[in-house]
């Protein structure tokens, strides 16, 4: 009899416990939450706004050599659209047989009087002197933000005479365009405090380097005007506050380069903004710091809160290598979001997509993230959409 007794009250509290849980869930529900990371398999994450639709381009996926798309009303649940740009389109100036596929990375697209214009980073079919990366930024035209994307030419946007990534874009309110990317830390070793440090305890003979640099685009973007100016680097002296968060790769021993890659500009409140990413993408230790200027080729000077968005798992979360970011705003705009991959426990080496609201004023960023917990919907929904 006891035994029952004591049967009976386990399966209450866990009959209790399930239904508790289901209301609690439910409660979230009706509340219009979304949690993180998205149900999306993306790196360097990317998200366009239009038509009252949100467009999401990234590394990898469901693309093969090329890249795919997904579709939301709402920045949470998402549709894939497919692959929208294959290298061998009629103007495709890639090499699919390089390394890493040809290194289809980092898409971006922007919508220009009606039409749809994406800029991505890869493989480049001319390389004489066989180097292993020979990565170089292009651009390609489409009717629709779901493609089919051929590019405008059937070269890259530019030859400045070295490996570059991670194409960004800024369109300036008087008109002007700008290019930003990463010049690739290949063959580019850099004496700093830092690479005496790492050569005195033996781990690395020496530290390469990538280094973010803005130019002008000419407005038909078939090609720049002037030359490339130097925006970010990592920084030389151990002393320097941004030194540490910037060199963990580094001093982790992981690898001997120092990153400074997936550049985000943008203008608000009459102060221009560059985020950034550092560190090994594939590590733990990937992280956004930003920069500020007074004009969009600046010169620039990092931000004091830096990092603002790491990994934390050193504080009892789940999420690491969270990097490569993009911003968007909600449906009525009152809202900022980060768009960024990062890993969890559960995902592994495999980069997911996730979501945080950010805040910019008087010259600061804050990012509310990484999460795992549930999150308000973004604002201005027509109707609260809800996962089932």
């Amino acid at each position: 009899m006891k035994k029952f007794i004591l049967l009976s009250t386990l399966f209450s509290i866990i009959f209790l416990g399930s239904v508790n849980a289901q209301t609690t869930d439910n409660k979230l529900e009706s509340m219009g939450t979304y949690v993180n990371p998205m149900k999306v398999q993306f790196g360097d994450p990317f998200v366009l706004h239009t038509n009252n639709m949100y467009f999401m381009y990234g590394t990898g996926g469901e693309a093969k050599q090329g890249f795919a798309a997904y579709s939301s009303k709402d920045l949470v649940n998402w549709k894939q659209e497919g692959q929208v740009y294959f290298n061998n389109n009629k103007n495709g100036w890639s090499n699919p047989k390089a390394k890493w596929e040809g290194a289809f990375w980092a898409p971006e697209v922007y919508e220009v009087k009606g039409k749809f214009y994406l800029f991505y980073s890869a493989q480049w079919n001319v390389n004489p002197a066989n180097e292993e990366e020979n990565f170089r930024i292009g651009v390609a035209v489409a009717n629709k933000p779901t493609g089919p994307f051929i590019d405008l030419f059937n070269r890259p946007v530019f030859d400045p005479g070295y490996p570059v990534i991670d194409a960004n874009v800024l369109f300036d309110t008087n008109g002007k365009i700008y290019l930003y990317y990463s010049r690739v830390a290949y063959k580019h070793p850099v004496e700093s405090e830092v690479a005496a440090m790492a050569r005195k305890n033996g781990w690395f003979k020496e530290i390469e380097e990538s280094w973010v640099y803005g130019i002008e685009l000419k407005p038909d973007f078939s090609g720049v005007i002037g030359e490339p100016k130097l925006m970010l680097q990592p920084p030389m002296g151990l002393s320097d506050k941004q030194s540490e968060w910037e060199s963990r790769s580094v001093t982790a021993k992981e690898v001997n380069r120092r990153w400074t890659e997936g550049s985000v500009a943008f203008k608000k409140d009459g102060i221009y903004y560059l985020m950034y990413s550092a560190n090994n993408f594939e590590g733990q230790y990937y992280a956004i710091g930003y920069a500020t200027a007074t004009s969009p080729l600046g010169p620039y000077k990092k931000a004091a809160n830096n990092p603002v968005l790491q990994k934390n798992t050193d504080h009892g979360g789940e999420v690491s290598g969270t990097g490569h970011n993009s911003i968007t705003y909600s449906p009525d705009g009152k809202e900022m979001f980060c768009v960024y991959h990062g890993r969890t426990a559960k995902t592994g080496n495999e980069r997911v997509v996730f979501i945080d609201r950010m805040t910019v004023k008087d010259g600061i960023i804050t990012i509310a993230g990484p999460t795992t917990t549930a999150q308000k919907m973004p604002s201005g929904l027509v109707k609260t959409s809800v996962k089932k």
